[in-house]
């Protein structure tokens, strides 16, 4: 009844609003949610085509065929160690290095946020990177993986400013008074503060990580260190290779060959849900503090 005495009050303007804003909300969300639905939907069908909104013939076979892989099992592994460690290396890398250049007291800060700033529109590029990376004897490396992107210029300024902003110098005074020194004061006070950013940075590292190619596909070498993106891009290949060679007619059993492009087609959607699912369970139990780190770094920043 409230909302309907609410509805009445409004005037013909903020009702038009209202209808096409509500009309505009459901359109976007379509857009962005039909593309996932129709990756699920595929994956557990029967032929690719002609599945939009049903599955075109219930199956399994995409999900036994992949869990069946012991290269996916293996990039799976490797896109997990991946995530994880690069996550805490990128943590103790960036997190520490914002909080002191939050710091008024940091001689040479302002100097050194400078550059920092202009990594964010002038790089090296990947030649000079490969060759460092080389140098360093880390090329078919996990490490090279780990170290080549510790940290970004977004998430270094996004960091500090949530220091600059949250953390006042009175605390570290009054800590100061009792004894304690820079170290203590950042991982006993500051960390425990610091919950919100801790989350957005891990949440930025983790899924830049975790969906993370081409950086694999430039120093890897070994299949048994290519983590689960590389693992789809040569499952895509090899649909491409077996259809090329259908067509070029290098293939007797035709109907046999196609059936096997229809699987792999399957195999590509069932993996790329595969894949999705651990980001889809953390975000949930991390968005409360996604959201106020985000605003309390970029707004007050």
């Amino acid at each position: 009844m409230e909302r309907k005495r609410k509805w009445r009050n409004q005037c013909r303007a903020d009702r038009i609003f209202d209808i096409v804003n509500g009309i505009l909300m459901v359109f976007i969300f379509a857009v962005c949610f039909y593309p996932l639905y129709y990756i699920v939907v595929v994956s557990f069908s029967k032929q690719v085509v002609g599945s939009y909104l049903v599955p075109n013939g219930f199956t399994l076979a995409g999900y036994e065929s992949i869990f069946q892989n012991k290269d996916v099992w293996s990039g799976y592994a490797n896109t997990i160690f991946y995530t994880v460690a690069g996550v805490l290396a990128s943590l103790v890398v960036t997190l520490p290095c914002a909080y002191a250049l939050s710091r008024k007291d940091c001689v040479g800060r302002n100097l050194v946020m400078g550059f920092i700033m202009v990594t964010m529109y002038i790089g090296g590029g990947l030649v000079p990177s490969y060759i460092n990376i080389s140098n360093l004897g880390l090329i078919n490396s996990r490490w090279a993986i780990i170290l080549s992107s510790l940290t970004t210029a977004y998430n270094l300024i996004l960091a500090r400013s949530f220091f600059y902003t949250t953390i006042p110098d009175d605390l570290f005074e009054a800590a100061r008074v009792d004894g304690c020194g820079n170290g203590r004061f950042f991982v006993q006070i500051v960390m425990p503060l610091s919950k919100p950013i801790t989350a957005v940075m891990a949440l930025y590292f983790g899924v830049a990580r975790w969906n993370s190619y081409f950086t694999e596909m430039i120093y890897l070498r070994d299949l048994e260190k290519y983590p689960l993106s590389l693992i789809l891009r040569r499952l895509l290949w090899s649909i491409e290779a077996l259809e090329q060679m259908i067509e070029d007619g290098l293939i007797e059993n035709v109907s046999h060959a196609m059936k096997e492009v229809e699987l792999a087609g399957i195999m590509q959607y069932c993996l790329i849900v595969v894949s999705t699912i651990p980001m889809m369970i953390i975000y949930p139990f991390m968005q409360k503090y996604f959201a106020k780190g985000v605003m309390i770094g970029a707004v007050k920043g």
